[in-house]
């Protein structure tokens, strides 16, 4: 697959840490308009009380009014597990259309069994907008996006990227962070270390911006770097690691990683694009699924 990349595009990128769950989401506004988009949008939740706020939705709907801008599009990376969308919560305020990959209808089959959905539960990724393929384009005012697919760590992973700037989901943690895991069902580490190749394959000046940070070994939050540095110096594939290398490795460490600890109301919430789900009566309702994770 050959990419429509453009270099000499150069978007402005605002991003917005939630502390919380270690979220970066960014607004990527197009250089020659006043379009933008916003990708990876956090919707706050207090887990042991049950309560849903939109602080960090706020955060963005805020600076995009302030700054006079149009959303185009809120994209989804993949189907997060560790924090929860707000994506219609924004499309509400703003407008634009909801994007995620193709694979969504993978995800949705494999834990709409899991929380026993029942057939109510629409399989089939009509709760969002757009589902992208492998080299999909789309615009973002005059600003040509396109994504790539990226599987490993879920089916339904891509990265999107545009102008100079690639917006990487959990494909890639900055250099000493590595990669995000490939346990979940769905995942797998030799077709992670597959998708890492092809983000690793632009061009080395393309900026990448990680989804997530947890500064290891104490250092301050981050979420840029470049192809070049991530080749060089990645903890996980960088320096010409093999796939052989990098399966055994992943493997061994996702055997001691924990569940993450969202990962119950997240995937019930963006399988459905970011809505709620509610029980018989219409009241928003999560389930607690046993044994089945």
């Amino acid at each position: 697959m050959t990419y429509p990349v453009d270099l000499s595009i150069k978007p402005d990128v605002s991003a917005h840490f939630d502390e919380a769950t270690n979220t970066i989401s960014y607004i990527v506004k197009d250089p020659g308009s006043d379009h933008c988009a916003i990708v990876d949008s956090v919707m706050d939740i207090d887990y042991a009380a049950g309560r849903i706020t939109y602080d960090h939705a706020n955060a963005l709907i805020a600076e995009i009014e302030e700054r006079g801008l149009t959303l185009d599009w809120i994209i989804e990376t993949h189907v997060h597990a560790d924090h929860l969308s707000a994506a219609p919560y924004i499309q509400q305020r703003l407008g634009g259309k909801i994007g995620v990959g193709e694979k969504i209808l993978v995800v949705q089959e494999t834990f709409g069994k899991v929380f026993n959905e029942g057939t109510e539960f629409q399989r089939d990724g009509s709760q969002f907008d757009a589902l992208f393929r492998d080299g999909d384009t789309y615009m973002v005012g005059g600003m040509q996006a396109f994504a790539i697919y990226t599987p490993g760590h879920t089916p339904a992973c891509m990265v999107h990227v545009m102008g100079d700037a690639a917006f990487v989901g959990d494909t890639l943690f900055m250099p000493d962070g590595g990669s995000a895991r490939a346990d979940f069902p769905g995942g797998d580490a030799g077709t992670l270390y597959d998708s890492i190749q092809k983000v690793l394959a632009l061009p080395d000046e393309m900026r990448l911006f990680m989804c997530h940070d947890y500064g290891p070994n104490g250092r301050d939050i981050a979420w840029e770097t470049t192809v070049a540095e991530e080749k060089a110096h990645n903890i996980h594939v960088g320096g010409g690691k093999s796939r052989e290398e990098f399966v055994r490795f992943r493997q061994e460490r996702d055997a001691t990683l924990a569940m993450p600890k969202l990962i119950l109301p997240s995937l019930q919430v963006n399988m459905r694009g970011g809505t709620v789900p509610t029980d018989a009566d219409g009241n928003p309702m999560l389930k607690v699924p046993v044994g089945k994770l």
